[in-house]
This record gives C-alpha cells, structure tokens and sequence, in this order.
C-alpha cells in the first residue's frame, strides 16, 4: 500500500485519508483547482464522519481540464470529474463513462460555483492595462495564457476576448477573429496549464499580463505574496462553469455511487459554499454570494450558450484541428 501511495504521489495525485479508512474516492479535476478540493475534503469527510460513522479516503488528481479527461478516457480510475468546462465532460459523456444527462444530475446545471476571467498585471499596472482592447494591440503587452486547444482556462480565455469583441459597436465574426489573431500574436508562449502559465507569469517574470481565472488571483496571493502584482477586471468578460459528475461505470465496479453522488451534492451545502468562497469561486447560494459581496466585485458576463451557442459548437467552431483558432495561430 505504500508502495502504491509513493508511485500516486510522484504522478500528482494528493491525499485528503482519514483514520482506518474504509472507503476511498478519486476526484479528477482541472488544474487550478488544487486548493479548492484541499480544502473542501476535510469538510466532506467529517460530514460523512458524522452521517455514516464510516471514514474515507479522497484522492486528488490535477492537471490540464481536457489532458485530465483524457486520462480517464484511457482508464483513470476517476469516481468523480470536477472540470472546468463542459467540452470534457461531454467527452466523457461521449465515452459512456458519464451519464449523458449529467447537468440535470446536480442543481445549477451540475455547476456548483462560477468564475470569470480576469487580468493579473505587474504591481503599478506599468502597461496601463484596462480592458481587452490594451492587451489586443500590436506589441502593446506580452500575453501569458495556458494552450487554448488544450485547457479550460486558455479556451475560456481565448472565448472571453472574442465575445468581447463581437459585443463592440460593429462586432461581427470578422472583427472578433481579426482581434483575436491580434490579441494571439502578444502570446510568446502557451502554458500547459493554469498552474504552468501562473509559474511563467510569477516566478519565470514572464509577460506583462497573464489572463486567468478570477479566484487564481486569491491563490497567487496566497503563494507569492499581494505586493507582487494587481488585479484588472475587464469592462466585461465571460461566465466560467464548473461541471462535476459521476463517473458511472467506475462507481458501478468499486460500488463507490452513493459516496460520489454525495461527495458532489455536498459541494451545494453551505459548508461547500463557504469552501467555494473562501477560494474566491462565486458560490450558486445567493445569500452566501451576496455575504462575501466585497471580494466579488459586479462585472457584466455572457455566457458561452449566448454568446457561441454552447460548448459543442464553440469547440467545433474554434478548437478542434483545423477550427478558427488552427486558422489564426498559424499566421502568426
């Protein structure tokens, strides 16, 4: 056992093990999500402590959200997917592995917290940096980004400028891909990942603005300190959600359902609202949002249904080989 431990440990997985253990679930999940799980874990083992008598073990794997699906495609073990977009669980989905009406599985069309993307400058903003348009500009700001073909974060990146640009006085498809292939051509490199493209941006000194999710910014201060960099909130951005679901057929093998199902619908309890809080993830629960008020300010979204007529078509349109994003990258 603890050999198998060691070799799960060295392949990123992390370990939330309560005492004589009788019960064990995976939770594969997106990159930027490390703490969140960290920190809900605890909460939903003494829940299930106290509602059970029965201890479990919960391990954590994170990587790239569509690298993360793949691996279960390929027969990592997963209970339990918690991404960052609806493209990989769809994937899953696709694969037989998730129940193809999983957003009805779960309230909030199974979404239990959102985000947004935002802008993290250098301390003193020294590029000026407002809106999309200041990072769009020929040579204005060196970009830092995770692969948008790749990761959640880069496509909700790459979807936000574009809708932006769509939302201007004249947008239309043409001007957005022009803004988009302009925005493109200020990223000198593409991170695997929102923990890799936060590394580059804070401890390589990498580019003058990395574009991520809202609550990275709260763990970037919470490792590198608040006086190293700001935040920028756009004039207005995109809703990010979050899909969890149950990984059918591994809970049918490991007789796992009733404690995944319930490791997902705890993260709509209140305990699991604060956790989402307290990681700077906008909770559903609108009492407990409107508590935590000053650490969310108000910003215009639009979502990926409004805007690109939902994951599926977004990602046909811009991400798969040969998509608008293959047509505008190799041109720079």
């Amino acid at each position: 056992m603890k050999k198998l431990t060691s070799l799960l440990l060295a392949a990123g997985f992390a370990f939330a093990t309560g005492a004589y253990a009788q019960s064990n679930l995976l939770n594969v999940s997106y990159d930027v999500a490390r703490d969140v799980y960290k920190d809900y874990n605890p909460l939903f083992q003494k829940h299930w402590k106290e509602k059970t008598g029965e201890a479990v073990e919960l391990r954590q794997s994170h990587g790239g959200s569509s690298k993360q699906a793949r691996a279960v495609a390929d027969g990592l073990e997963a209970d339990v997917v918690t991404m960052n977009q609806a493209t990989d669980v769809d994937f899953l989905a696709e694969k037989g592995l998730v129940a193809k009406d999983y957003p009805k599985k779960f309230p909030d069309n199974a979404s239990p917290y959102t985000s947004t993307m935002v802008f993290i400058v250098r301390k003193g903003n020294p590029k000026g940096i407002k809106d999309w348009n200041d990072i769009a500009k020929p040579g204005a700001a060196q970009v830092i980004i995770p692969h948008p073909k790749n990761t959640g974060n880069g496509r909700y990146s790459y979807l936000a400028a574009w809708g932006y640009a769509l939302k201007q006085p004249g947008g239309n498809e043409k001007t957005a891909q022009e803004f988009v292939a302009n925005w493109l051509k200020n990223a000198p490199l593409f991170g695997s990942g929102g923990r890799d493209a936060t590394t580059t941006f804070m401890q390589r000194k990498l580019g003058d603005v990395l574009v991520t999710f809202e609550s990275e910014a709260e763990l970037i201060a919470r490792e590198f300190g608040r006086g190293e960099f700001e935040v920028v909130y756009p004039s207005m951005s995109i809703l990010a959600e979050f899909p969890v679901a149950v990984v059918e057929k591994v809970v049918d093998k490991k007789g796992t359902r009733k404690l995944a199902q319930a490791y997902l619908e705890y993260l709509w309890s209140p305990e699991g609202q604060e956790n989402a809080a307290a990681n700077y993830l906008r909770p559903r629960n609108p009492e407990i949002l409107k508590k935590h008020a000053a650490q969310f300010p108000a910003i215009k979204t639009f979502s990926v249904d409004e805007v690109f007529g939902g994951w599926s078509k977004a990602s046909a349109t811009h991400f798969k080989d040969g998509g608008t994003f293959d047509q505008i990258y190799v041109q720079k």
